[in-house]
């Protein structure tokens, strides 16, 4: 049974505040990201060549929508998300909002855009300053942004607290006096009170425990439902973004190799990495073992390769995977994969 940790219908529109607005193509996605590359710099020194994290990667994102990005560590999930607010440079490609491009915007004319994308990090007391209330805190986008008179802030910080499921009388605690569910609604708070439009998830839920897993999932499709967010969505939990995306993408090295509907995706995959992903999911039952190969657990990466990325452990690798990159292609579900069409 879902917990509704949302506060009375009567707040369930957002105050009219058009500061930093700007106005979708009619029809077209919030977000759009082409040909995304993000390099990281190989040792020290004008010798040292950039290794990419992120090879390549396309998509968009509509309001309301969740997309969901999953995939082993280090495939760059949390890269792809970092790349699009700016937290590190990007290598290539382009990224779009609204039809207006951002990745080489001046960060003077970027930064009233960051109050309708927004951000929350993996680990929800590492994000959060120690040092700060969680007034403060909360009440810090307010402050950078000059959202609402003084007098009015602490007021709006109350309202958002309420929202996330906390009691707006902890404005004067710190975050270690915290759980880690705690913290992260705390971390939402932060994201949801300049109103945005986009939220980027990087594993929000990926440090707590299950049943506050759970907690928070249900608290981010109130929000959703209530707000018309819309999510971009980064875990390496299925089951977690089977019940909250409308759309995945998996991700292998850097690149999307399958994108589709989540049913679908579940229901018929056809990437060869996909299928080992849904294979290798837990099945609580000690009769039943993982039907994945030992030999297709195994990673062999050559930095070199010029062919699919996951020639090297794929079961039914030709010569031609060996040798050459195949494009994601498709229309509702697109797939990486010479032997998937």
């Amino acid at each position: 049974m879902r917990h509704n940790l949302m506060a009375e219908s009567e707040h369930g529109e957002w105050p009219s505040d058009d500061s930093g607005a700007v106005q979708a193509v009619d029809g077209g996605p919030l977000l759009s990201v082409e040909d995304l590359q993000v390099h990281y710099r190989d040792g020290w020194g004008w010798k040292s060549m950039g290794v990419p994290a992120v090879a390549g990667v396309s998509f968009d994102v509509r309001a309301g929508e969740t997309l969901g990005i999953v995939g082993e560590s280090g495939c760059g999930k949390s890269t792809t998300l970092r790349a699009i607010v700016r937290l590190v440079p990007i290598h290539n490609g382009q990224v779009y909002w609204k039809g207006q491009r951002i990745d080489r915007m001046p960060e003077r004319a970027m930064r009233p855009l960051r109050q309708q994308i927004q951000m929350i990090f993996q680990d929800p007391f590492s994000s959060l300053n120690p040092r700060m209330t969680v007034g403060q805190i909360v009440a810090e986008p307010l402050h950078n942004f000059g959202r609402y008179p003084r007098a009015e802030r602490k007021l709006r910080v109350m309202d958002v607290l309420h929202r996330v499921g906390l009691n707006p009388r902890v404005l004067n605690r710190y975050p270690h006096e915290f759980s880690g569910g705690q913290r992260q609604r705390i971390g939402i708070a932060r994201a949801l009170i300049v109103q945005p439009e986009l939220i980027c998830c990087d594993e929000p839920v990926s440090a707590l425990d299950v049943s506050i897993q759970a907690q928070i999932v249900n608290l981010l499709q109130d929000l959703q439902q209530e707000f018309g967010l819309a999510y971009l969505f980064v875990s390496h939990d299925l089951a977690v973004v089977r019940h909250l995306a409308h759309r995945i993408g998996v991700m292998y090295q850097g690149k999307i190799v399958e994108l589709a509907p989540s049913e679908n995706l579940y229901r018929t995959p056809l990437h060869p990495y996909t299928q080992m992903l849904l294979k290798s999911i837990p099945v609580p039952d000690p009769s039943i073992s993982l039907s994945v190969a030992p030999e297709a657990l195994s990673i062999q990466i050559e930095a070199s390769h010029k062919g699919c990325p996951f020639s090297a452990r794929c079961p039914i690798v030709q010569e031609r995977c060996r040798n050459e990159m195949p494009s994601l292609e498709g229309t509702e579900h697109q797939v990486a994969c010479f032997n998937a069409r």
